[in-house]
């Protein structure tokens, strides 16, 4: 072997050494795999998760009720009667589009005087109450003696911040009973965390899903005010996906706990997707709800609305960075965390999540993991550099030979060209096989010195 090589090969080897590892660095990602899956889609959709208030306050003329205790009564209410419902929903773009069912927004789309008919039987139900008698003598006593006076209707979205926002209505299906029940409502919003529509035909029985909304039986007098905009999430399997409403539309089943509130809120994959919208429950034993039978509306017939309300659902950069930063935190790369984090503050200050994210990351910012691919193009120079020596080293190694060796192939070829009479002259020098050192030493002699005698002429 050539001697260079030695010494050259060993330097090559490190050098691809070198240039495998930043290849292998470089790609490096963040290895989320001890994360588990329900925790992984909770922090994910807790953010697009909202809960929506559609309520009226009817205000009554009671001026003819002259019973004491009566007119008592309506004074302590302020003259007023509130109804209404809460459900739940998921924005599904970054300017504040909402999907829900069409029944939890039913009530405010009603007529005035429709609304006040249904804010005069809770009336008469509550003066029953009260006063200890049926609801019949209370309607009857009433029905003579108060009017409604004006109708106020309320519409809320309430985000898992707390903050709230009006909104309106923008395509609306039919309630539960009487059609496909889905309502595509608007707030006015930026930067908003959203969720991404799903396949539901790709649903097969027993996929995991999860329910996530604010189901009435998870609020409590017990909590806290911010508590009742903690969204609640439960798992559960598709149960069947073949069967259909009354009214022919396509429902799915699922076994996923769920209470009232809850309706609105989305069904998701594990991929995070919006595979339904649970919308109702199968009908009571005895009276009493039996769990792990749930309907929901599917993704196919959500779209349908989607695309007649002009939404455009698209994971924005929110949505990016906020899934990033949580990939970067779950793998220990808490500073990568903390600048994702960040980042999403910036664009939207009233994140649900971000705020506790960033003190956790800052906590944990000395503990952080490096980040290889950061120094992505300090790699590239290496590899660049490390590759032109790799060429030279070769070259040298392989092309360029030694003076010595060059020296005795010249010497060589100036011995086999510089004579058309050498082939004689030498076979003069040889005898009976040996070679004649003193001879050859001669010829050379005497050729050298024409050379020079013919280089001066």
């Amino acid at each position: 072997m050539n001697k260079r090589a030695f010494i050259t090969i060993p330097i090559i080897l490190v050098l691809l050494a070198g240039i495998i590892g930043t290849f292998w660095l470089s790609n490096t990602k963040p290895d989320t795999s001890g994360v588990k899956s329900a925790q992984r889609i909770a922090a994910y959709t807790k953010p697009a998760v909202v809960r929506i208030i559609d309520a009226v306050i009817v205000e009554w003329d009671y001026s003819y009720v002259y019973d004491y205790d009566v007119y008592d009564y309506f004074k302590h209410l302020q003259g007023k009667t509130v109804i209404g419902s809460s459900g739940s929903g998921a924005i599904i773009s970054s300017n504040g589009y909402i999907v829900t069912n069409a029944h939890v927004v039913d009530l405010t789309r009603k007529t005035d005087q429709e609304i006040a008919d249904a804010a005069f039987e809770q009336l008469a139900y509550d003066v029953g109450v009260h006063f200890g008698v049926s609801t019949d003598v209370a309607y009857r006593y009433l029905i003579e003696r108060v009017a409604w006076k004006s109708v106020t209707r309320i519409q809320k979205v309430f985000l898992p911040s707390g903050e709230s926002f009006d909104s309106d209505v923008k395509v609306f299906g039919a309630p539960v009973g009487e059609g496909k029940d889905v309502a595509v409502i608007k707030i006015d919003g930026k930067n908003l965390p959203t969720l991404q529509l799903g396949n539901s035909d790709s649903l097969r029985l027993q996929d995991d899903i999860w329910v996530i909304g604010y189901p009435a039986a998870g609020d409590s007098d017990l909590l806290s005010p911010e508590s009742q905009f903690v969204s609640t999430i439960n798992g559960g399997q598709i149960s069947a996906t073949e069967k259909k409403s009354a009214q022919g539309s396509p429902v799915i089943q699922i076994s996923a706990a769920a209470t009232h509130g809850n309706s609105g809120g989305p069904i998701v994959d594990a991929n995070g997707f919006i595979v339904g919208l649970l919308t109702f429950r199968g009908d009571t034993v005895n009276g009493n709800e039996v769990q792990g039978f749930t309907f929901g509306v599917p993704a196919t017939t959500i779209q349908e609305f989607v695309a007649q309300s002009g939404a455009k659902n698209a994971e924005s950069t929110i949505d990016k960075l906020y899934k990033e930063g949580l990939n970067f935190f779950w793998a220990g790369y808490y500073k990568e965390a903390l600048d994702k984090f960040e980042k999403v503050q910036r664009l939207y200050p009233k994140h649900s999540e971000i705020t506790n994210l960033i003190r956790e990351a800052q906590a944990k910012a000395d503990k952080s993991l490096t980040y290889w691919p950061k120094y992505t193009l300090y790699f590239y120079i290496y590899d660049g550099v490390a590759a032109l020596f790799i060429i030279l080293l070769l070259l040298f190694t392989f092309a360029f030979k030694p003076k010595s060796q060059a020296a005795a192939v010249s010497a060589s070829t100036t011995l086999s060209t510089s004579s058309p009479n050498k082939a004689d002259d030498m076979m003069k020098m040889i005898k009976d096989g040996e070679i004649n050192m003193q001879e050859v030493i001669k010829t050379i002699e005497e050729q050298m010195k024409k050379k020079k005698d013919e280089q001066k002429e």
